[in-house]
Formats: C-alpha cells, sequence, structure tokens
C-alpha cells in the first residue's frame, strides 16, 4: 500500500465522521459560505503579482515536520503581501499536520484567492471547502475517475468556486479534462513515492488546452526555474516547502519575490 493509498483510506473514514458530526445543511448556515469567490484567473494573470501560490504546511509524509511553530494567519497575510497570487492552506491533519481551522484563519487575513489543499474524495467536501472560506478546490487526477472529477468540477462552479485540476503524468491529463476546470496544474512529485522530477512540467506544458491556467507545483526552489517555466508556458507556481522550512516563512518568500523582479 503507497503512501497515497493511506491517506486516502484515512480520508474516506475522516469525511464519514465529519458528515455525522456536520450535516451539509448546518455547512450551507455558515457565515463564510456566502462570502464572494476570488477569481483565480483574475489574480494569477494580474501583471502586478507574480503568479505564485504560496502554500502553508506545515508537515509532510516525506519530510516529517517542516514548521510547526508558523502562525497561519501571519505568514498567509505575508505571502500576500509579497505578491503572492494566491494562497494555499493544506487542510489535511494526519499526513501533514494541517487543520480545518488554519483555512478560516487565512481567509480572515487576506483577500486573494485561497486554495483547499486536500485529498477530496466526496462532495461534502467541496461544499465544506466552501463553508471554510476556500475559493479554490484542487481535484487529484490520481485518486479520483473521470466521472467524479467531473461532478466534484460542477459542484464546486455552482457554489462559486474556481477548480484545479491536479496530474502527474499524460494519461491524467487526458482522461481528466472536463469543462467546468479553472486550471489544470502539473505536480512534479509523484505521489506513490514522493519523488520529485520538474521535468513533468514540461513534458506536459503542450498538452494542456489553451482555456486553462497552466500551473507547475512542487520542486521550485530557485528563480531561474520560475522564469523557465514562465518562458515554456506556465501561469503559475505553487512553493510551499521552499518557504516553509525557513524560519521566517513570509520573509523568505519576500527575498524570493526581490530576486524575481531583478
Amino acid at each position: 500500500m503507497t503512501i497515497l493509498d493511506k491517506i486516502v483510506l484515512k480520508k474516506r473514514d475522516e469525511v464519514s465522521k465529519a458528515r455525522l458530526r456536520v450535516p451539509v445543511s448546518r455547512l450551507e448556515e455558515g457565515e463564510l459560505f456566502q462570502h464572494a469567490c476570488y477569481s483565480m484567473r483574475d489574480f494569477m494573470l494580474d501583471t502586478s503579482r507574480t503568479g505564485i501560490i504560496a502554500e502553508f504546511k506545515r508537515a509532510s509524509p516525506s519530510k516529517g515536520i517542516i514548521n510547526n511553530r508558523a502562525d497561519v494567519a501571519k505568514v498567509t497575510q505575508e505571502y500576500a503581501g509579497a505578491g503572492a497570487s494566491a494562497l494555499s492552506v493544506l487542510t489535511d491533519n494526519e499526513f501533514f499536520g494541517g487543520k480545518k481551522r488554519d483555512l478560516v484563519e487565512a481567509r480572515g487575513a487576506n483577500a486573494i484567492p485561497l486554495l483547499r489543499k486536500d485529498f477530496m474524495i466526496d462532495e461534502y467536501q467541496v461544499v465544506e471547502a466552501r463553508a471554510l472560506g476556500a475559493d479554490i478546490i484542487l481535484l487529484i487526477a490520481a485518486i479520483l475517475t473521470p466521472a467524479e472529477i467531473a461532478k466534484f468540477a460542477r459542484l464546486a462552479k455552482s457554489l462559486g468556486m474556481n477548480v484545479l485540476l491536479e496530474v502527474h503524468n499524460r494519461e491524467e491529463l487526458d482522461r481528466s479534462i472536463c469543462e467546468d476546470l479553472d486550471a489544470i496544474g502539473v505536480n512534479n512529485r509523484n505521489l506513490a513515492d514522493f519523488s520529485v522530477d520538474i521535468k513533468h512540467s514540461y513534458d506536459l506544458v503542450e498538452a494542456i488546452p489553451g482555456q486553462f491556467l497552466k500551473i507547475s507545483e512542487s520542486g521550485i526552489s530557485d528563480v531561474q526555474t520560475i522564469r523557465d517555466l514562465k518562458s515554456a508556458g506556465f501561469n503559475g507556481f505553487l512553493i510551499g516547502e521552499n518557504f516553509m522550512k525557513q524560519e521566517d516563512p513570509g520573509a523568505a518568500m519576500a527575498d524570493f519575490v526581490e530576486q524575481l523582479k531583478k
């Protein structure tokens, strides 16, 4: 059983319990459920911003604890202030040390698009993401069927949210594209063994239809890589560990952006 298999198994149990604790009707009554979602496209293509989706991540299965001292509101606010086009917040607790509350706190501190980074395997999580203040959901092709991707994306769009589809190879891309997507991200990390190779982005960039935003995810740690990926056709770049492993993630992001501007 791979790490990804274990995550999905755990997630199914979590969702079943969450549905019993807080039914969909209560999620829909929440204050944040009514907030007007920010447009991912508008912010990603805003030339005054960086195209960076800056991630708040406390831990990972491959690296263990990355940073369990950082304050989510402070760090995400500093990310946004440094020019992030969007923010990604891990809400998986068992494997990534995240909390649903992190999303709520990040929402309260920021006025840019917010991505709920989790392993979405049920429509309940889509509604929950809206109730927690997310503007964008992540759908991972490796754990979903084409029918599930289409169903979850359609639900998200009906709720006013943006949809980022994550793929790792051409097979996942070809079987997963549907009309209700806003962006397609190429995860340079293999979720089966967590190995990373930026080459995956270059291999897939031309195959992604032009109507979708193109996002490169994981393994990005220097400004030249972003310049190269942008030249190849990418609009956005998801970066997490590179900032979070520093003592001051916000300052690390600001320094990175200063180098990018030179």
